[in-house]
């Protein structure tokens, strides 16, 4: 049992062990079992059929309309493009630019045919089932359920201001008891693990909850997120039939929660059921157009994919409900073969995890209809290129993934459209480049209006302006179709319209949005097929902590970043000059965002800019015209001011004998004969023993030495003892 935080006051260095045996951080383990599984074997679905009860009316219908529908667009896409390109006859650079051109118009017709879906769900007031009720009374629980928050290197202040907000609206759901809060630090900051540990003190004793709020650090972060909550299911998953994954950035409604975990109980086919995570937050031009963009056209596009995706849905890898074993039974990841960065541990695990427990019978569902599920967007383009470039190398890993035995086609289907949301960009640039490439040709190849064989009428070139100019149209009438279907979508939901400040201001803002979304547009090609030829070219994405806040980024680490893209530009403009006027022009918007990527970038950035906009009416979201009352309680939370005292872990030990208390109870267990050497531990458990002073010690100590050892039960007694 925990005891009091005034009895860990009361404890000196003597009386360390007493406290290390009465404080706890966790609760009892209760393991379960989670096999690594095969996936060239046939999956164990124990006597599950494939498909599923929970399945919407008539899904097989509803795929074919929208996978047919896109299918059809391409070909009549193809055809015209066709004919675009006939003016010389066949050629080779004509033949590369079709089947580019396929592949691309493919990609935004499943986009436009998806919304179409959506939209109608949306009148028709779908995108829920599963027997969820909105707005009716909440239900009574009966199962015990986990809230797991992995941590990495970020802020405590931030991600326990999250979870106050959570917590706090679960007391007044009346449905408290049933949920139990983790947090799962994977940090290796030695300064951000203790000031960890304090925040999850203050947090126990401000809500006075130290029965069903818990902590655990792990000394390796083996195979990341995926392993960190993996190694949280093995250890305690045995107690809680249901767990929600949530991110640092989370927070979810009380109600919501309880609702989701209500649909697991009345499913018990159901694996997983995935909220839609509405962006709040933003203060940023960049972080305020996503969330704009995130609320008024995420809607259309999720209730459209759970319209036809039905039980074999997607997980996007928080703010979703799982059943415990499930996730245990189906979704333990090997490790891919071969080296980095395509080999090793998966890097995108949730959409592999969500396609493991589809192959084992289990339904996986989105509810996107049900509100009270918020995240944050990063700050800048450049805080998205650094997630980008992880995300595309676990994206890109799922090619491997793609044979496995038994995948249900819709999870090959997510896995290859994640795979082509980055393949798209190289692609969309070879296709500039392959169009400059033919119009040089044709002003230097001049058109044959007579051949050998004797004829009447000249061969006329079966091209004109004309014909290539509806192709454009309609390609951007496709592209640009889903953000008018949302608007229209909007009309009919007066609340939303309202709080996204009336239907004037939310066109101007979808204007605004999509202007400096389409300048963006190239410098994010740029960036992602930088890095799928790097991830080619065999550099791995590494591991790094997200920034969150809206602090800016300096102007010369902006040069440094884009002044390339501006290069490319200019010398891709003076190309398209060179060969033709007429070319540069159509290319224009592409070459202006290009040569202006340095100032894009740093506009977008500003939260003077972004607050600017929230001044003028525009790029509003109801989540701050209304904020919902967990967002105010996690507002309130990140404005409390952060407690004093030294933020640095040895100081921050040595100033405050509860936290050393703490933290003493939370060590891992010694070392026995046999286990593997930690160099570090011992590294830097030696340079605590030789330092002469704690100035000395915090010198000489590398970051990772210093968390070695400070996991170390003889180095914590080291340093708190050094002298002054």
């Amino acid at each position: 049992m925990d005891v009091p935080l005034d009895a860990l006051n009361a404890t000196d260095h003597a009386g360390s062990t007493d406290a290390a045996t009465t404080f706890r951080a966790l609760p009892p383990e209760a393991p379960l079992r989670m096999p690594v599984q095969n996936l060239r074997a046939a999956p164990d679905r124990h006597g599950r059929p494939t498909f599923s009860r929970t399945e919407p009316g008539m899904i097989r219908l509803r795929r074919t309309l929208v996978i047919g529908s896109a299918l059809a667009l391409t070909a009549y896409g193809a055809w015209q493009m066709h004919l675009v390109l006939d003016a010389n006859g066949v050629s080779i650079l004509g033949v590369v630019m079709l089947i580019l051109f396929i592949a691309l118009f493919l990609w935004i017709a499943l986009a436009l045919t998806s919304a179409i879906a959506g939209f109608v769900s949306l009148l028709t007031r779908g995108g829920l089932g599963l027997g969820i009720d909105g707005a009716g009374p909440l239900p009574t629980l009966r199962t015990r359920v986990a809230l797991l928050m992995p941590t990495y290197n970020e802020s405590p202040h931030r991600v326990m201001a999250g979870l106050r907000a959570i917590h706090a609206s679960l007391r007044e759901t009346g449905r408290a008891d049933d949920f139990d809060i983790f947090i799962l630090s994977d940090t290796t900051n030695p300064d951000v693990w203790v000031e960890e540990e304090a925040a999850f003190l203050a947090l126990r004793e401000e809500t006075g909850d130290s029965s069903r709020i818990f902590y655990r650090r792990r000394p390796k972060n083996t195979e990341r997120k995926a392993g960190n909550v993996g190694e949280w299911v093995q250890r305690f998953g045995a107690a809680y039939p249901l767990m929600v994954t949530l991110d640092a950035d989370s927070v979810m409604d009380g109600e919501t929660l309880v609702r989701i975990a209500a649909a697991m109980e009345g499913n018990p086919e159901v694996g997983l059921i995935q909220t839609l995570p509405v962006i709040a937050g933003g203060t940023t031009l960049f972080a305020r157009m996503q969330q704009f963009a995130g609320r008024v056209y995420g809607p259309l596009i999720a209730h459209g994919i759970a319209w036809w995706h039905g039980a074999a849905s997607n997980y996007w890898g928080h703010n979703a409900i799982i059943r415990t074993a499930a996730f245990a039974e189906q979704a333990g990841l090997p490790h891919l073969p071969g080296r980095k960065p395509f080999g090793g541990h998966i890097l995108s695990h949730d959409f592999v995890e969500a396609a493991l427990m589809r192959r084992g019978g289990w339904a996986i569902h989105m509810v996107p209809a049900l509100l009270g599920s918020y995240e944050e967007s990063p700050p800048s383009l450049t805080d998205v290129a650094i997630r980008d470039r992880r995300w595309c190398q676990g994206n890109l890993q799922h090619y491997k993934v793609l044979p496995t035995r038994g995948l249900h086609w819709l999870s090959r289907l997510h896995m290859a459209m994640g795979i082509g949301s980055y393949v798209t960009s190289p692609l969309w640039l070879i296709f500039l480049l392959v169009g400059i490439l033919i119009s040089l040709q044709a002003r230097f190849d001049k058109p044959e209006y007579f051949g050998d064989t004797k004829t009447l009428y000249p061969h006329w070139p079966q091209v004109d302006p004309v014909q290539a100019k509806f192709v454009f149209i309609g390609t951007m009438g496709v592209l640009l179709a889903p953000k008018l279907l949302a608007f229209a979508a909007l009309l009919f939901d007066r609340r939303t319209m309202s709080g996204c400040g009336g239907a004037i201001r939310v066109a101007a803002s979808i204007v605004i949005e999509t202007l400096i979304g389409g300048l963006i547009a190239p410098i994010a090609m740029l960036i992602q097929t930088s890095g799928v030829i790097s991830i080619l070219s065999g550099q791995d994405s590494g591991w790094n902590a997200q920034r969150r806040d809206d602090g800016g980024v300096p102007f010369g680490e902006i040069v440094r970043g884009y002044w390339r893209f501006t290069a490319f530009g200019l010398i891709l403009g003076t190309c398209a000059w060179i060969v033709s006027p007429a070319l540069f022009l159509w290319m224009s918007p592409v070459l202006l965002g290009l040569a202006l990527a340095i100032p894009l970038a740093a506009w977008t950035a500003s939260r003077n800019a972004g607050l600017a906009m929230k001044r003028a009416g525009l790029l509003l979201v109801p989540e701050e015209t209304s904020p919902p009352d967990v967002l105010k309680k996690a507002a309130a939370a990140m404005a409390a001011p952060k407690p004093d005292g030294p933020h640095e872990a040895i100081a921050a030990l040595r100033a405050d004998p509860v936290l050393l208390a703490a933290h003493r109870a939370m060590l891992p267990s010694p070392r026995r004969p046999g286990d593997a050497i930690d160099a570090e531990r011992l590294v830097g458990v030696l340079k605590l023993t030789e330092a002469g002073t704690v100035a000395e010690a915090q010198r000489v100590l590398t970051p990772r030495e210093k968390a070695a050892a400070l996991c170390d039960a003889t180095g914590v007694e080291r340093a708190v003892s050094l002298p002054d």
